[in-house]
């Protein structure tokens, strides 16, 4: 196919570009977020990898087809990019062992990093607390920033941010993003892919983008294709009108709820209807969440909104408009759609997700009795009652990027602390921006003032509490659960609350808008019902109940238009890639080799270039069964090391004092294999104690880790089974790569979460989704026959003992068939280049 480009000026610059046109009227009535994914493989077609076949299977929208597309950027944070960076620098040296140019291991697609991941909430409740926090992360994290220093100087194409001006999703949608994407004056609409599951958050600014495993988003850094399945587009209908009361995270949280249950799993989700009733703030929530109800992304198209948010925000508004009207990108009504799904907004009311899980939507008229049914069997302690909230977190990009939830916290507060209403002493406060211009709005406006006398001072600029560093509980807090086995909750704006993320003593994890977020450490509590009791006395003794302090649309609107301000913008990310003195102080060798230090606890040289391709399973073991909804928190956890623990021992035997999280450690793959499915809240089937299984066939209970270990030692390739959707939560590659480290050669699951399953085939792994998990013991001899000539989608069959069980070998596309015989992607490309 010949493919056309044309020239055109737009505010009087001139370019390039692919028009979508060529490709005939059909391409009028596809999906916004197909075109753009047709308009990229016609800029990077090369007739190979990208050829007819990929414009026609796109054009045709042959769901399930294979395509494949280079993004235009590639975005990451630093507890999943580190890792990647760590590759690269050993894939310089696995090319230096070769006798080939380190050099050429160089991203060619643009890439930012922004530092965000690391900062944990030690201090908080006064005006102190962030340059304490952000003083205690440097010192925890030296050896691992010095290292981000040294790429960002050896790296062409790599930019950084350095620590403590906000949160990845923040400022990729506030500032990174150009929506309309030029380079070498060709421009296109912008896509990007991401090593953090959130990355969806830009599809609220119309631009197609999600979140990768580490090792599919280093391979398009290195300018491999991104291969996929074509998905299916559901529509999502918007209509209606928001009552009052109603926050943008009721509208996100009961989304969540309905889409996960229509099984948007592994498909785009494209809205449309009145979607001008949403803000650009308000669709990006929405968007971010994409992960939450399983959607690979959740896409507004651009509109006459999205250009006076881009503007707003001090760029290009008008370029953007001109460009993707040229191209039929333009919202201007649906498009041809797989399924649609109807959203009314007026049948939304104020809600909260969880105790677990981002989808187990929990209206507060019922919110009294979900909790009660959760503490039978506490008890009230000494310092905290059961049913108490301990953590009352204002965090994460899915709401701090929302002006009209932070401004209602605001106040919220106000009205609050005129009447004499405090949070209670348990609770552990804390405010985390997702940029320095939340902070800034919230002073102009007066606003901080009053959260702050709340006890809600920034802690911090960085995912915090949601990613699991909202740092230790109050001592006596934690001591008192401890003894008299008190249920307590968290309350935080974010969008994971799986077991044990956010703190290992704690009952549960809500999920609630920053207003109700304040409101409930007000309340101190979660078993009473917010429409019929007091949240709290005032100063005068009289009953308050939520209604009395619940912000109206009509307040925050007063304060909305402080927060729009494009100089507001332009101010605060103007120095966005300077660090503070801390970073500045730092030293780094302008070097084209790293100079890996054998005695660091936190970057090791890793040994995926030399791990042996899959075999068929012969005397196979099973290390673990698994029930549902296994999350990669569970597989790889982020939050703190204890000392007690397999990890936390080993580094104690290494000398080291500070255990600091898993996160922190990802460059350390002897670390995080011994973190591998030691999460306290991941029950393995075959033992009676988390983190434990039975070695056989001796019949030994140990640690997953020691079982694994001696298993490999003696030579037996292990299998894991679980059941219904193993891999959700985080686009956390390490949970691949611990699987991949243990000998794990299998995962036999009833279904996997997208992201998981792509990063089991990258790091070599297979995974075999079955109909019903069998009912296992864990003793059993496992045969697989077929994994040395897989073919994609083939049908297989798993010997347990000798009977037959049916499976589907999930490896999807034919590429993805190359990366498991290699042994893993890094291999093929090492060996390909």
């Amino acid at each position: 196919m010949e493919i056309r480009r044309e020239k055109v000026t737009i505010n009087r610059n001139e370019y390039i570009y692919y028009p979508l046109s060529q490709l005939g009227p059909e391409v009028n009535n596809l999906p916004y977020s197909i075109k753009i994914l047709l308009e990229n493989v016609l800029k990077n077609y090369d007739n190979s990898e990208i050829n007819d076949k990929t414009i026609e299977n796109i054009l045709k929208l042959r769901y399930g087809s294979d395509i494949a597309f280079k993004p235009s950027r590639v975005v990451l944070q630093d507890y999943t990019g580190i890792p990647l960076i760590v590759d690269l620098a050993a894939l310089r040296e696995y090319y230096k062992k070769k006798s080939l140019d380190p050099e050429k291991i160089n991203p060619v697609t643009k890439s930012d990093l922004i530092i965000d991941h690391s900062i944990i909430v030690d201090s908080f409740g006064n005006g102190d607390s962030i340059v304490i926090n952000m003083k205690d992360e440097f010192s925890r994290n030296i050896e691992r920033y010095k290292f981000l220093k040294w790429a960002m100087e050896s790296f062409k194409n790599l930019s950084i941010v350095p620590p403590g001006h906000g949160i990845i999703h923040q400022i990729n949608l506030e500032y990174l993003s150009r929506v309309a994407f030029s380079e070498n004056n060709v421009m296109t609409a912008e896509s990007l892919i991401g090593t953090d599951s959130h990355t969806t958050m830009i599809g609220g600014i119309g631009v197609l983008g999600w979140g990768v495993g580490g090792l599919e988003a280093e391979a398009s850094m290195l300018g491999e294709p991104y291969y996929m399945v074509l998905p299916e587009v559901i529509g999502v209908k918007i209509i209606g009108d928001i009552k009052e009361g109603v926050t943008t995270t009721d509208i996100v949280l009961y989304i969540t709820n309905k889409l996960r249950a229509r099984n948007v799993v592994g498909k785009f989700v494209e809205f449309f209807g009145d979607i001008n009733k949403l803000t650009v703030q308000d669709r990006a929530t929405i968007s971010n969440m994409a992960p939450e109800y399983g959607a690979t992304i959740g896409y507004f198209p651009v509109d006459d909104e999205t250009i006076k948010y881009i503007n707003n925000t001090n760029r290009d508004g008008e370029t953007v408009k001109e460009f993707f009207k040229l191209q039929g990108l333009f919202y201007d009504g649906p498009k041809n759609y797989s399924d649609v799904v109807e959203i009314d907004l007026g049948d939304i009311v104020p809600s909260m997700a969880g105790p677990k899980n981002p989808d187990e939507l929990v209206t507060l008229d019922h919110l009294k009795e979900n909790v009660e049914k959760i503490i039978e069997g506490g008890h009230d302690g000494d310092v905290v009652k059961n049913g108490s909230v301990v953590i009352s977190a204002i965090t994460s990009c899915t709401n701090t990027s929302n002006p009209t939830v932070l401004l209602g916290a605001g106040i919220l507060a106000k009205k609050a602390y005129n009447l004499g209403l405090f949070p209670l002493d348990y609770v552990k406060t804390s405010l985390a921006p997702g940029s320095q211009v939340v902070t800034e709005y919230l002073k102009n406006t007066g606003l901080l003032e009053y959260l702050e006398k709340l006890n809600f001072y920034v802690v911090g600029y960085g995912c915090t509490t949601c990613i699991g560093n909202a740092g230790p509980l109050i001592p006596a807090v934690e001591n008192d659960i401890k003894k008299n086995n008190v249920k307590t909750f968290a309350v935080l704006s974010g969008n994971r609350n799986f077991e044990g993320r956010i703190n290992p003593y704690i009952a549960g994890a809500y999920l609630a808008s920053p207003i109700l977020v304040a409101a409930m450490a007000i309340a101190g509590r979660l078993n009473f019902d917010p429409y019929k009791e007091p949240i709290a006395k005032d100063k005068n003794g009289n009953n308050v109940y939520l209604k009395d302090i619940w912000p109206t649309l009509d307040e925050i609107k007063e304060y909305i238009n402080m927060a729009n301000d494009p100089k507001l913008y332009k101010e605060r990310y103007k120095d966005v890639f300077s660090g503070d003195s801390n970073w500045n102080s730092l030293s780094s060798v302008n070097d084209v080799l790293y100079n890996f230090d054998d005695k660091s606890t936190y970057i090791k040289i890793p040994p995926w270039l030399y791990l042996e391709p899959v075999k068929d399973i012969k005397n196979g073991r099973i290390l673990a069964i698994f029930g549902d909804k296994v999350t990669t928190d569970h597989i790889s956890p982020a939050g703190p090391i204890l000392k007690e623990s397999v990890a936390g021992k080993y580094l104690m035997s290494l000398g080291a004092t500070e255990m600091n999280t898993f996160g922190a450690r990802r460059g350390n793959h002897e670390v995080m294999l011994r973190g591998g499915f030691s999460n306290p809240k991941l029950r393995n089937l075959m033992s009676d104690e988390n983190g434990y299984t039975i070695h056989y066939p001796d019949g030994k209970k140990m640690t997953i880790y020691d079982a694994a270990m001696k298993y490999r030692d003696e030579n037996v390739p292990l299998v894991i089974f679980a059941g219904k959707q193993y891999g959700s939560g985080s686009s956390r590659d390490w949970a691949a790569k611990v699987t991949a480290l243990m000998n794990i050669k299998a995962v036999i699951a009833e279904s996997f979460e997208r992201i998981h399953r792509s990063n089991l085939v990258d790091m070599g792994v297979v995974p075999i989704q079955i109909d019903k998990k069998p009912e296992l013991k864990g003793d059993e001899i496992i045969e697989i026959n077929g994994l040395e000539d897989l073919k994609p989608g083939m049908d297989i069959t798993i010997k347990i003992n000798g009977m037959a069980l049916n499976g589907k070998v999930r490896v999807d596309t034919e590429q993805e068939v190359k990366y498991i015989k290699s042994g893993n992607i890094l291999k093929y490309i090492a060996e390909k280049n």
